[in-house]
């Protein structure tokens, strides 16, 4: 039963580590689109990468279950536990740096019942109207944060097989 839930931790910790590694790679061409393409492009991200975002906090639970089941003090205990840090890192910058930005990009769109509670959790409209540019930067840059880290934790989590006794 372990070893399924190895398997399937590293399946659902592979999707958002995917998605946050293609966002990375956008990165070079889509700072060099002016600002009415790039609020174009953002909007096609929805709903296909919100829906694959439901993985991150499956990889939550699933890496955490993991951990509670790997013997404690071993290699593969404190992999499992980098992989379960990392991964509460990534929705942590999510929460925390994205998901304002995407309020931002959503704002006036036309979205489902549920993407628009989805888009309306989260603090309120900041005091100060930022310039494009500035919430262009703090998405790509997170998102290359987050890339970096999830696949982290995915390498973590691949390697803690490896170790297993």
């Amino acid at each position: 039963m372990l070893d399924l839930l190895q398997v399937l931790t590293v399946v659902i910790v592979a999707l958002p580590a995917a998605l946050s590694v293609a966002h990375a790679l956008e990165l070079p061409g889509k700072m060099r689109l002016d600002k009415d393409t790039y609020r174009a492009v953002q909007r096609i991200y929805y709903p296909g990468f919100t829906i694959g975002g439901a993985a991150e906090p499956l990889g939550i639970i699933a890496t955490a279950l993991l951990l509670f089941l790997t013997p404690a003090g071993t290699v593969a205990f404190w992999l499992v536990l980098i992989a379960l840090l990392a991964m509460l890192f990534t929705v942590a910058t999510y929460w925390l740096a994205v998901h304002p930005v995407n309020k931002h990009w959503m704002e006036g769109q036309s979205v489902s019942a549920s993407g628009a509670t989805f888009f309306g959790v989260g603090s309120k409209r900041e005091a100060r109207k930022p310039e494009w540019t500035e919430l262009r930067d703090r998405w790509e840059y997170s998102h290359v944060a987050r890339a970096v880290v999830t696949s982290v934790g995915l390498i973590a989590l691949v390697v803690s097989l490896v170790v297993q006794p």
